[in-house]
């Protein structure tokens, strides 16, 4: 139409149809407005859940004393005819046992990822009457309780250890190393720290934390966290996550918990929690059995007593009892954690071997008397 305003085929003017558009973009802006809002906070909350506990700081005071060890246990009666080894069952209800996976992570460049890779699932007898999860059940439930543990059994106080660490990755390694051991009223962490390297360049830093609480049965953990930096770059962090009944891997599997489950920190202190209140299972020839949960699987270890060595260390000659995992079904390059548990040193580590092959291992060798709190 001649002289008018030029119209849409609707008949909308053109100012009114721009406002229209306007509006449309407007409320476009404010829905991607809200919800990457909403994606922030989200972001936020999971940051928040992935952050690790606190960790709590005490003062070190004074030395370890030294104690005369307990007397000696009778060594166990010598095996009847070996017998022909079986698996463990796998721990997800109604599934056949399987492969174990992959260890987590990288291959090595890792050699001290702690605990984090450890021995694979121990074989039991096939004529044992027991399984190792059972075997684990009725030691929890047996003489585990603060009532019939030995009189004037106490948790130690607050610990720290130092190591020198020593071993080959590709030509030898040193460092230094910490296990710490924290209580404050029911509530623990434990820390095990690793340097490889020297301290202002180091190739290897993993820091490894197990938070939760001490119960008449020993260490209960909650959550266990494992962080890795390999020349400079940090890896993802690792979690576990411990709830009633169950068990939240770090690849996100939920797995059924089982009695007396510890992870790769917490072990070395409820390892001395076990020898403290129940000597015999030291003697020569004897075993041990731990529930282990690992960032990709749960399963229980066995853990042999090898033999007993006289360490020399820089505060003089120690007696380390040597706990050694089993091998029988373990495959080649995996890597395995042998402990040396100090009688005189209320059973703790005293040394820690961690080693995939000959030529890949590390060595940790308590460097001085170990530090406590009151």
């Amino acid at each position: 139409m001649a002289g008018g305003l030029s119209t849409v085929s609707e008949g909308t003017p053109v100012p009114r149809r721009r406002a229209a558009l306007a509006a449309v973009v407007l409320g476009v802006l404010a829905v991607h407005a809200c919800v990457t809002q909403g994606v922030a906070d989200r972001i936020g909350d999971l940051g928040a859940d992935a952050a690790m506990p606190a960790r709590m700081e005490v003062a070190y005071v004074r030395d370890m004393a030294l104690s005369a060890p307990p007397p000696a246990a009778a060594p166990a009666a010598p095996p009847a005819a070996a017998p022909r080894p079986r698996v463990v069952p796998a721990l997800r209800p109604a599934r056949k046992a399987s492969a174990p996976p992959p260890a987590a992570s990288a291959p090595l460049p890792d050699p001290v990822v702690a605990a984090a890779s450890a021995p694979e699932p121990v074989p039991e007898p096939a004529s044992a009457p027991a399984s190792a999860v059972e075997r684990v059940a009725e030691t929890v439930a047996a003489p585990a309780s603060a009532a019939s543990a030995p009189a004037g059994f106490e948790w130690p106080a607050s610990t720290r250890m130092s190591y020198t660490l020593t071993g080959n990755y590709r030509g030898e390694v040193s460092g230094s190393a910490q296990v710490e051991w924290v209580r404050v009223g029911s509530r623990y962490q434990v820390h095990v720290d690793f340097i490889v390297g020297p301290s202002f360049a180091p190739l290897i830093t993993q820091r490894s934390t197990s938070d939760g609480e001490v119960t008449a049965e020993g260490l209960a953990p909650r959550r266990y966290d494992q962080d890795i930096r390999f020349l400079g770059q940090s890896r993802p962090r690792q979690t576990i996550v411990f709830d009633a009944g169950n068990v939240v891997l770090a690849n996100g599997d939920v797995r059924p918990t089982l009695p007396g489950l510890q992870d790769t920190a917490s072990q070395f202190v409820q390892l001395t929690y076990v020898f403290s209140t129940r000597p015999e299972s030291l003697r020569i020839g004897g075993s041990v059995d731990i529930p282990l949960a690992l960032p990709k699987k749960v399963a229980v270890w066995t853990y042999d007593v090898v033999e007993e060595e006289t360490l020399h260390t820089p505060f003089g000659p120690l007696t380390g009892i040597h706990l050694k995992p089993r091998s029988n079904d373990q495959k080649a390059g995996t890597l395995s954690v042998e402990m040396w548990m100090a009688p005189q040193l209320r059973y703790l580590p005293v040394r820690i071997r961690f080693e995939q092959d000959p030529q890949t291992y590390v060595d940790l060798l308590i460097a001085k008397r170990p530090e406590i709190a009151n």
